[in-house]
C-alpha cells in the first residue's frame, strides 16, 4: 500500500528574526485527519513554527508544502482561502466588531451563502455561548468568550487544517477543559488541527502525535502515549 501523503509539511525549515535563527532545519508531518501537537519550553520556537507553516513569518531556508504543493511564496492572506487558518496566540478578534460582524469577516472571502449560514449554525453549536452574546461587540466578552470567537471565526474559512496557537492561556480551569473538548469535536468533524499548547499534559492527551522542540529544533517526536510515559518528558515538561 502506498504511503499516505502528509496534509502539511515542513522540511529542514530555517527561520529567523534579523540575525537570530528562530527555527534550525526543522522538519515535521501532519497527516489528514491528526491532531499533532508541538510541546516545548516558551522561546523553544513554537508559535515560531505555525506562523511559518503559513507564512507570518518567512522560511529563509528549507520548504514548507500544503496538500503536496510548496507554499513558501504564497502569501498568508491567501491562505485561509486555501483551507489553511491559524489562530494566533491571544485571540486578535475585532473587539469594535459584534460576535456575528467577527464570524462574517473569517468568511469573507467565501461567496457561497447557504454554506456560510450552515457553518454559522455549526459554531452556534459548539459555542452556545456566542450565539447568546451575537450581537455584542468583540471587546466586552470574556477572554475564553473570546477565544471561542476566534476558533469560531476560524471555522468560518472552512479550514482543511487548523493550526491553533495556546489556546488555553490566560483561562479558568474549567474553561480550559471545555475548549480542548471542542478542540476533539473539531477534529472528528474532519478538521486536521495542530495545536501549540503550554499545558503539554493535557495537549498530548488530546493529541495522537506529538513533536518536542528545544531552541528552535526537533528533539523527539512519537506518539502521544508514548510520549506522556516517558519520564524525560514528564520531568521537563509534565512537572513531575
Amino acid at each position: 500500500m502506498a504511503e499516505q501523503k502528509p496534509i502539511l509539511e515542513m522540511k529542514n525549515v530555517v527561520s529567523a528574526y534579523g540575525r537570530i535563527k528562530a527555527l534550525k532545519g526543522i522538519s515535521l508531518k501532519v497527516y489528514k485527519g491528526e491532531i499533532v501537537t508541538i510541546i516545548g519550553a516558551n522561546g523553544a520556537g513554537k508559535s515560531t513554527t505555525l506562523m511559518t507553516m503559513c507564512n507570518v513569518v518567512q522560511a529563509v531556508e528549507g520548504d514548507v508544502f500544503y496538500k503536496g504543493e510548496r507554499i513558501n511564496n504564497v502569501s498568508s492572506e491567501q491562505l485561509p482561502s486555501m483551507g489553511l487558518c491559524q489562530v494566533p496566540e491571544g485571540r486578535r478578534i475585532f473587539p469594535r466588531l459584534s460576535v456575528l460582524e467577527n464570524l462574517d469577516m473569517g468568511a469573507f472571502f467565501r461567496k457561497d451563502k447557504a454554506g456560510i449560514k450552515e457553518d454559522m449554525e455549526r459554531v452556534f453549536e459548539l459555542f452556545p455561548k456566542l450565539k447568546e452574546r451575537r450581537k455584542q461587540s468583540g471587546g466586552t466578552l470574556s477572554g475564553g468568550e473570546q477565544q471561542m470567537l476566534a476558533m469560531g471565526r476560524a471555522l468560518m474559512s472552512r479550514p482543511k487544517v487548523l493550526l491553533l496557537d495556546e489556546p488555553s492561556m490566560g483561562l479558568a480551569p474549567l474553561l480550559v477543559q471545555q475548549i480542548f473538548n471542542i478542540i476533539k469535536m473539531i477534529n472528528e468533524q474532519g478538521v486536521t488541527v495542530v495545536l501549540v499548547e503550554q499545558n503539554a499534559n493535557l495537549a498530548l492527551q488530546c493529541a495522537q502525535r506529538g513533536y518536542v522542540l528545544e531552541t528552535g529544533s526537533v528533539v523527539m517526536e512519537d506518539d502521544s502515549a508514548n510520549l506522556l510515559s516517558n519520564p524525560d518528558i514528564r520531568k521537563a515538561y509534565l512537572g513531575e
